[in-house]
């Protein structure tokens, strides 16, 4: 009997070793997946000469965002829906961290006085991880700055003011679906932080909520043109 429990012990310690193994593994591969800084490199206005080995990044690409002080640097893809660019790279390939993505129902050129921007929420202030700082009235008072390139061949620059942010449900019609008349009182009686009311266009930053597939935590920022 001793023998039997020991080796029924040891089948079941090796079933779990194997499962954190996996998990450890898992966790690597969509971090060491996720875009790095050197995505920065192809940065409309940046001299970058491509050579055969590098990726060529997709002519979705509508706009680069930028937010002072975090590390959101990255290109804004668009596809013909919200989906295709949950699990694709800027560059076509398939990546479970996916892109930074402007809603498909928007203008490419974000001429629309309402425009909506989501990315995955990852550890380390990757992609747009780092909006659950923005939910601290000290932080975002402190990083309001920000820039929206417009077209990969920098057709027009735009700096950006971060004045609010909030954690609101993904079925918010509000916010998502664009029925709010006055996007700008919506924020303003319905933010956690915010900071002042203004008439110019308004993006908002969406990502999933420390892993909760309703709840969204949502940056809003002036573009200053």
């Amino acid at each position: 009997m001793n023998v039997l429990y020991e080796r029924v012990l040891l089948i079941v310690l090796v079933f779990v070793l194997l499962i954190v193994s996996w998990c450890m593994y898992d966790n690597y591969y969509i971090y060491s997946h996720t875009l790095e800084a050197d995505i920065t490199r192809y940065k409309p206005g940046r001299t970058f000469s491509l050579t055969a080995e590098d990726p060529q990044m997709s002519d979705e690409m509508v706009a680069w965002l930028t937010i002072d002080g975090t590390n959101i640097d990255y290109p804004v893809m668009q596809g013909s829906n919200n989906l295709k660019y949950l699990n694709t790279d800027p560059f076509g390939s398939y990546s479970l961290s996916g892109s930074i993505f402007l809603d498909s129902r928007n203008s490419p050129d974000m001429t629309d006085s309402y425009s909506v921007v989501y990315g995955h929420h990852m550890e380390h202030g990757k992609m747009f991880g780092a909006l659950d700082e923005f939910l601290d009235s000290s932080y975002l008072t402190e990083h309001t700055g920000g820039s929206l390139i417009i077209g990969s061949n920098a057709d027009d620059t735009y700096p950006l003011e971060v004045f609010a942010s909030m954690k609101a449900s993904a079925n918010d019609e509000n916010i998502f679906d664009f029925k709010c008349g006055d996007i700008v009182g919506y924020i303003r009686d319905n933010s956690q932080v915010f900071t002042r009311s203004d008439d110019k266009p308004v993006i908002a930053l969406s990502t999933c909520s420390s892993g909760d597939m309703i709840e969204r935590t949502i940056v809003f920022c002036y573009i200053i043109k």
